[in-house]
């Protein structure tokens, strides 16, 4: 870095030379970091994958699967990111880690309507959104006995959440429900 010629500069001139000088040679910098530089927290935990976009999980963030469902950081594997989704993982004793999911799905939609209309299961309210009730079908009845369905209509989008009953049990996902956004 050149030094500063301040004998031909006006005392005018003088400060903001100095000043950009200061500035340009990293001052306060200890090992390249300034001296009140925190490391940065790491955005997420990818669990086999990406992390989720943002947007998607504010809809149900990790924090309200944990108080909701009962679970702890130290159970959660991490988040995993697909279009218009984020699952997250969690260990389960005895459980595979691929069924141990929270996976929410909120996609835009033009018109998303005020209630479900499903031909598979019979829905019911919990504050503004919708939880599976039961299968109205014997086809169905299988997929309600390992997940919980959640359905919450947004401006211009809605969002869908399935709940492992091995992460969240069907009392537990009641209180998840009142957690969408």
């Amino acid at each position: 870095m050149n030094a500063l010629n301040v004998g031909s500069m006006t005392p005018r001139h003088i400060a903001p030379a100095i000043l950009l000088t200061f500035l340009t040679a990293g001052a306060g910098a200890v090992g390249g970091r300034t001296a009140n530089a925190e490391p940065a927290a790491p955005a997420c935990k990818a669990y086999n994958g990406k992390c989720c976009d943002p947007a998607i999980a504010a809809h149900l963030p990790k924090e309200a699967v944990f108080s909701s469902c009962g679970k702890s950081d130290a159970q959660y594997l991490g988040e995993q990111a697909a279009k218009d989704t984020c699952k997250y993982f969690f260990k389960i004793a005895n459980e595979k880690e691929d069924t141990t999911f929270v996976q929410v799905y909120a996609p835009k939609q033009k018109d998303p309507g005020t209630e479900p209309t499903d031909p598979f299961f019979d829905w019911t309210r919990v504050g503004k959104a919708y939880v599976t009730k039961k299968a109205k079908t014997p086809k169905a009845a299988p997929m309600l006995q390992n997940m919980t369905g959640i359905w919450y209509p947004g401006k211009d989008y809605v969002v869908n959440i399935n709940a492992s009953v091995k992460v969240c049990s069907k009392a537990q996902a009641l209180k998840l429900a009142a957690k969408v956004k």
